[in-house]
């Protein structure tokens, strides 16, 4: 079961049904099965708090996620910062159009939204060399959506 629930922020404009099959799709593409999965979508200023309070780091983050898959069976819960995935797909938008920021802002939360159920597929992104295999996994994550423009 994949749920969807917001701390103080409104909930994104997400297809709530095609984003729990994207996030089935990847999954099995990984030789594993969803369990119990939890997003909540917040504020930076949550993030922050939650990044303190549970694992001692004092940095505001797009994504953090909390790992209990356990065997083949993928589950976790995974607290999304939207002002950051506001800011980081400002980045891709150099100057105001609202069809590319709004595409783009769309892109970036769904390369966060999988990036946690990435880690809970077992990829990190810390060492050398593992934010580029994240990276092209996000890409492969990415290409498996329907509507997503790449």
């Amino acid at each position: 079961m994949i749920t969807f629930q917001t701390d103080g922020v409104v909930m994104p404009d997400i297809d709530k049904k095609k984003v729990t099959e994207w996030i089935a799709a990847v999954v099995a593409s990984y030789g594993r099965r969803p369990g119990t999965l939890g997003y909540t979508f917040c504020s930076d200023e949550r993030i922050l708090e939650v990044n303190v309070q549970f694992l001692g780091h004092d940095y505001y983050t797009d994504i953090i996620t909390f790992d209990y898959s356990h065997d083949a069976v993928v589950s976790g819960d995974m607290f999304i910062s939207l002002d950051t995935v506001l800011t980081n797909s400002q980045q891709f938008v150099p100057t105001y159009d609202a069809t590319r920021f709004r595409s783009a802002y769309d892109q970036e939360l769904h390369r966060v939204i999988i990036h946690g159920i990435l880690h809970l597929c077992g990829i990190n992104d810390k060492g050398p060399g593992e934010r580029e295999i994240m990276e092209a996994a996000e890409n492969r994550a990415l290409a498996l959506f329907p509507t997503m423009e790449r």
